[in-house]
């Protein structure tokens, strides 16, 4: 009874998490139970992975270098884009490869099957004295240097995506030059598996509404 209680009180917040979307669990829906079951697999898959996430990267979390949380779309790891980059530069760093070198063995070991997503951010500071024509360029040809370099070190291209926000998702205020370092950053997504199968089949009728579990 427990179980159930929780099966219906509580995974419905982790679909929301992994899918942006509610999706209705019924009492009656053998295939609900199913897609649970799933999810919970995927959590801890996830929560183990940030551990050795966290074990390998101990020395750049601690010096403020890189961090690694949970969120709405999944495992996220962000590096502080000057550890990767020199200021109005997309070239990676010779030094950045120690850090991406841990990074990429630990989603070849861990993760294989997810979808990855490489994210580039910028502060607000107008592009003066760099060939890039804005911040969302700079951006992007980042996330595209992180996304070359994953691929090099053996990672499957299928599964790999490259965005540039420029300045238009900040995580901090503008204001400070700690807030504008904040919001310089690359960011390393992990994407539940089971996030864009539970979406899909969220938006389609239900046929085993009324099977009852057994």
């Amino acid at each position: 009874m427990k179980r159930r209680i929780f099966l219906y009180v509580f995974v419905p917040f982790l679909l929301f998490s992994f899918t942006g979307c509610a999706l209705v669990l019924q009492k009656g829906r053998r295939s609900d139970l199913e897609k649970i079951d799933s999810l919970e697999k995927e959590l801890a898959e996830l929560r183990r992975t940030r551990g050795v996430l966290e074990d390998r990267l101990s020395k750049e979390i601690n010096n403020d270098q890189v961090s690694v949380s949970m969120s709405n779309r999944g495992l996220v790891i962000t590096f502080v884009a000057e550890v990767l980059f020199d200021s109005g530069k997309a070239k990676l760093k010779d030094s950045a490869s120690s850090s991406l070198d841990k990074v990429s063995s630990i989603l070849k070991e861990e993760v294989p099957n997810n979808r990855i997503a490489i994210e580039g951010h910028t502060d607000n500071v107008p592009i003066t004295k760099s060939k890039w024509a804005s911040n969302w360029e700079l951006s992007s040809h980042r996330a595209l240097s992180v996304l070359d370099y994953l691929v090099s070190q053996g990672l499957n291209p299928e599964k790999l995506s490259a965005t540039g926000y420029g300045e238009f998702q900040p995580v901090a205020s503008n204001d400070s030059a700690a807030g504008r370092q904040k919001n310089r950053r690359v960011e390393i997504v992990i994407i539940p598996k089971e996030a864009k199968r539970v979406g899909r089949e969220s938006a389609a009728p239900a046929e085993d509404a009324g099977e009852d579990l057994k």
